[in-house]
């Protein structure tokens, strides 16, 4: 009679050891921690900052790690490359690595150009002031100066700010010292030192782009940058900062032709260079003429194959630039693509009229916000000036039918 017992008694002892190690409480996997990064409150993604506070804002917190920020230049590369200075910038100051390429410019000229790190409590904004009472004599004053149909709504907060410090802030008008500077580690990647030979006509990429993927995948492999490479060392992010893909300077005739015959030379090389960073802990940050092309069909689809895409819109050079209305800015950014990464659907901003302008010391990016609509005051005067005027002819009207008819 016992053994009927002792072999009960067992399965059931195996079921309750099974049935406690089978429903466990799930805890969340232990994600990566570089300096100079954090985790995305939406979906978890490991963020970098693109060194401009506003921008990180923009882009939902940062830039994710793996993912490719496309910027549409403006007219004169002034502004676009002042972006990626700051992202290199912000990379040197957390100690990634870097790896910058160009056709143009020497990569190493760019890095001199690096903006100059400045202390936090400089470029901390400012609290917002408290409303004050009605009964202050002070009210009633700015009551005076504001129109009455603007008096009750409520301040525009143009700023692009968040409650959680993430980044560092720099000084556009002066350079990083070289000792910062040099302590990096970068690569690079200069067009003239690598010598080309002209592709074929039924090659999907050009040859300087294949030359520039393969640097950079050897550099990924290198360097241990890879997800699946052994956690022997600590890890590290690769910055990449690509400048003016899509050039003439690349052998792109792109932004040359109507019909170019590397039409899809561009295309290739970010569907090559996206699949790379899937699979990194690196981050790129691209800027194309969009200008010069002409096909805008083609540059959307440039743009899909891209995670986060803007574009900047500089007012120099044109009627904006004269006009009252825009006296505080320097340009406009328009968002073109935002990730939708680890989710159904993309988060998008709350707010689509974007501006931007370049302080003394800063670069920053603010929701645009016009002086109040003075179309009906116009309005209003220019019908008051007619009536003046409509009624002074029509004096005169009668005053010259009066004096016909004592001519007559």
């Amino acid at each position: 009679m016992a053994a009927p017992v002792n072999s009960v008694g067992k399965p059931s002892a195996e079921r309750s050891s099974f049935s406690a190690t089978s429903f466990q409480k799930k805890t969340r996997s232990k994600l990566i921690s570089i300096p100079g990064t954090r985790p995305s409150v939406q979906n978890g993604q490991l963020l970098v900052s693109t060194g401009v506070t506003s921008l990180d804002f923009l882009l939902g917190g940062g830039l994710a790690v793996g993912t490719v920020l496309l910027i549409e230049e403006d007219r004169y590369d002034s502004y676009s490359r002042m972006i990626l200075k700051y992202f290199l910038a912000e990379g040197v100051v957390c100690r990634h690595e870097l790896f910058v390429a160009a056709a143009q410019d020497n990569p190493d000229d760019i890095l001199q150009e690096l903006p100059a790190p400045i202390l936090d409590d400089v470029a901390i904004h400012k609290p917002a002031e408290q409303p004050r009472l009605s009964c202050e004599p002070q009210d009633s004053l700015d009551a005076m100066k504001i129109a009455w149909r603007y008096q009750n709504l409520p301040k525009v907060q143009s700023a692009l700010a968040s409650s959680s410090r993430f980044g560092h802030y720099y000084d556009v008008s002066k350079t990083m010292e070289p000792e910062i500077r040099q302590a990096a580690k970068w690569h690079r990647f200069y067009l003239p030192e690598h010598p080309t030979q002209s592709s074929p006509a039924h090659s999907p990429m050009l040859e300087s782009y294949s030359a520039l993927l393969k640097s950079l995948q050897e550099v990924i492999h290198r360097e241990g940058f890879d997800v699946a490479a052994s956690m022997s060392k600590s890890r590290n992010i690769l910055r990449i900062g690509l400048h003016s893909l899509g050039s003439t300077l690349w052998g792109d005739d792109l932004s040359c032709h109507d019909n170019p015959r590397h039409r899809h030379a561009l295309a290739t090389f970010l569907y090559g260079l996206r699949a790379l960073l899937r699979s990194s802990l690196s981050v790129a940050v691209v800027t194309v003429p969009s200008h010069l092309i002409q096909d805008r069909a083609l540059m959307g689809s440039i743009t899909r194959l891209c995670d986060n895409a803007i574009a900047l819109e500089s007012f120099k050079g044109s009627e904006r630039e004269t006009n009252p209305l825009y006296k505080d800015y320097h340009g406009l950014l328009h968002v073109r693509q935002v990730p939708h990464l680890n989710c159904l659907a993309s988060q998008l901003p709350d707010h689509k009229d974007l501006a931007f302008k370049l302080k003394r010391k800063q670069f920053s990016i603010e929701r645009l916000h016009l002086p109040p609509d003075l179309s009906e005051t116009v309005s209003r005067v220019s019908r008051g000036e007619l009536a003046v005027g409509a009624a002074v002819a029509s004096a005169c009207g009668s005053g010259t039918s009066g004096n016909k008819h004592l001519d007559f």
